[in-house]
C-alpha cells in the first residue's frame, strides 16, 4: 500500500490549496461581511431612532465586523454549518459590550457611546443569526440541487466507507458529492457497488483518482492495522494538490459538539464528552416539554374531541388505545393513542406475522394491515392518532423528542447497547420519525436512537421538532 508523493517545492507553491477552492465559499464570505455591515448599520439607525445619536454609526459596523472576525464567524471552517455559526455570532454578540466598555475606559468617556452600543448588541445579533440563518438555507437548497458542492474521494477500508455514507445519507442536503472510493482492502469492491458508488481502485491510485476527477476534498478513514504513515502520506499528497484533506472520525455518530482536542505533549488528542444526562441538564427540556403539550392540548382540544366521536363511530370500541409501554429507567406507563384497529387486533396479530415488514428487528410493522379501520388508517398517515400522547408529556412519562416508546416484550430482548435507548423519556417525535419511521431497518432505527442519546441537546431537540412537520405531510413509514 504506497502512496506518490511530490514533494517538490515547485510543484506545491504552483498547486496550493486556494486553486481549487470553491467559488461558493467566496460569494458567501462576501454576502457574510456585507450583511453583517448593513445589520450593524440597521441596530445603529434603531438606537438613533430611540436616543437621537449619531455617533454609534460610525462605531458599531466597523466594531461588529472586528467581532465577528475575532470570533472567526468567517472561516471556513463554520460556513454554512447553522448553529456553529450562530454561536459564534451571538459569541460577538456578547463581547460587543464589553468591547464598548474597555473603549469607554481607555479612549471615549462617552457613556451615551457607551450605552448605545450595549443597547445595539441585542438587535445586530438578531439580525445577524437571522441573515446566516436565509443565507444558509439559501446554500442547501443549491446542495440539493447539485451545485455549490465539493466533488469528494472516500479513502479507506470498506466497513468504515460503508458507515460513514450511511450517515452521510441521512443528514439531508450536504455539501460533500461523493464521486468515488479508494479502498484499503479492494477486495471488498463489491460492498462499495451497493451503495451505487464508484469503485476507483486501490489506495495506491489515489492521486490519479484525484487528478482525472477534479476533487476538492478528500476523506480518509483510519485502516485498521495500517503503519500511520499512510495518512500522513495521504496529507501530504492532498496539500500537493490543493485538496482539502479530511480525517473522518472512527466513531461516526458523535455529535461535533462533544469533540474537543486536546494536546498533550505535542500530540492532538480528540477528546469525546460524556454524555451530560443530569437532571439539571434536562430540566429546561422538561419544562418546555410539559408547558408546550399542556398549550396543545388546550388549543386542540376541541378537535380531538371531534376525532374520538368519528372514531366510535367509525367501528365498536373506545376512542383511545392503552398500551403498557417502558419509559426512562424502564419505568412502565400506560401511553395513549387514538385507536386505529379492530378491538380483537392483538388476537389477530399472530396471523399476520408472517406479513411483517421488520423481520430483521424487533418491531411489528404490517403494510395494509386487515386491522386497521377505515378512519384508523387516515390517522395514521397523517399521524393524529398521537395526539393523545400529549397527555403522557403533561403527565412526565413521555417528552416531546426522544426514541420510540417500547413494548415490554420488546426490552426483554435488547441488548445492553440497545438498552441505552432507555436513559431518557420516549418521545412523541424524534429522529426515526423524521427519518423513515417504519420505512427504517431495525439496526437503523436503533442507531438514530442511540445517536440522540449520546448527543442530546435542547438545539437538536428544536431541529426535530421543526423537521417533524414536514415529515407527518410527507406520512413516509406512516401505516
Amino acid at each position: 500500500m504506497t502512496i506518490e508523493v511530490t514533494h517538490g517545492r515547485a510543484q506545491v507553491e504552483h498547486r496550493r490549496p486556494q486553486a481549487r477552492r470553491r467559488r461558493w465559499e467566496h460569494k458567501y464570505r462576501l454576502a457574510l461581511l456585507v450583511a453583517d455591515g448593513c445589520a450593524a448599520a440597521a441596530a445603529a439607525f434603531l438606537i438613533h431612532a430611540a436616543y437621537g445619536r449619531w455617533a454609534v454609526a460610525l462605531v458599531l459596523p466597523p466594531t461588529w465586523i472586528v467581532a465577528m472576525f475575532a470570533h472567526r464567524s468567517y472561516d471556513r471552517s463554520a460556513l454554512g454549518l447553522g448553529s456553529e455559526e450562530y454561536r459564534r455570532v451571538l459569541r460577538g454578540a456578547v463581547a460587543l459590550p464589553a468591547l464598548a466598555v474597555v473603549a469607554y475606559w481607555l479612549f471615549t468617556r462617552d457613556s451615551g457611546l457607551l450605552h448605545d452600543m450595549i443597547m445595539a448588541a441585542a438587535p445586530v445579533a438578531v439580525t445577524g443569526v437571522a441573515v446566516r440563518y436565509s443565507l444558509r438555507r439559501r446554500l442547501h437548497r443549491r446542495w440539493a440541487r447539485e451545485r455549490d458542492r465539493s466533488v469528494t474521494l472516500l479513502v479507506g477500508p470498506s466497513r468504515g466507507v460503508v458507515e460513514l455514507v450511511s450517515v452521510l445519507r441521512r443528514g439531508g442536503a450536504q455539501e460533500l458529492q461523493v464521486a468515488g472510493v479508494c479502498l484499503s482492502d479492494p477486495e471488498n469492491a463489491a460492498e462499495i457497488r451497493k451503495l451505487g458508488l464508484p469503485f476507483l481502485g486501490g489506495i495506491g491510485g489515489m492521486n490519479d483518482v484525484v487528478h482525472a476527477l477534479g476533487i476538492n476534498t478528500l476523506v480518509a478513514l483510519p485502516v485498521p492495522g495500517a503503519d500511520p504513515t499512510v495518512l500522513r502520506r495521504m496529507a501530504w499528497s492532498a496539500a500537493a494538490q490543493g485538496v482539502d484533506f479530511l480525517l473522518a472520525p472512527v466513531l461516526t455518530d458523535v455529535s461535533a459538539q462533544r469533540l474537543a482536542v486536546r494536546p498533550t505533549n505535542g500530540v492532538p488528542l480528540v477528546r469525546i464528552k460524556a454524555p451530560d444526562m443530569s437532571r439539571f441538564s434536562r430540566l429546561p427540556k422538561s419544562l418546555l416539554d410539559r408547558s408546550l403539550a399542556a398549550g396543545l392540548l388546550l388549543l386542540l382540544a376541541l378537535p380531538m374531541l371531534l376525532i374520538a366521536l368519528i372514531v366510535r363511530l367509525d367501528s365498536s370500541g373506545p376512542a383511545l388505545f392503552r398500551q403498557e409501554r417502558v419509559g426512562r429507567f424502564g419505568d412502565h406507563f400506560t401511553m395513549l393513542k387514538f385507536r386505529t384497529m379492530r378491538v380483537d387486533s392483538e388476537a389477530l396479530r399472530a396471523e399476520l406475522q408472517h406479513l411483517n415488514e421488520n423481520s430483521d428487528g424487533l418491531l411489528f410493522k404490517v403494510k395494509k394491515d386487515p386491522r386497521v379501520t377505515r378512519v384508523g388508517s387516515f390517522l395514521r398517515r397523517s399521524s393524529l392518532d398521537e395526539l393523545p400522547q400529549l397527555i403522557n408529556v403533561v403527565k412526565g412519562h413521555m417528552s416531546l423528542v426522544g426514541p420510540r416508546p417500547s413494548l415490554p416484550e420488546e426490552v426483554e430482548e435488547y441488548t445492553p447497547d440497545v438498552k441505552r435507548r432507555l436513559l431518557v423519556k420516549p418521545g412523541l417525535t424524534g429522529l426515526w420519525q423524521v427519518s423513515g419511521r417504519s420505512d427504517l431497518p431495525w439496526d437503523e432505527a436503533v442507531r438514530l436512537d442511540l445517536g440522540y442519546v449520546d448527543n442530546w441537546s435542547m438545539g437538536l431537540d428544536l431541529s426535530i421538532l421543526a423537521r417533524t412537520g414536514s415529515a407527518v405531510v410527507r406520512g413516509t413509514g406512516a401505516y
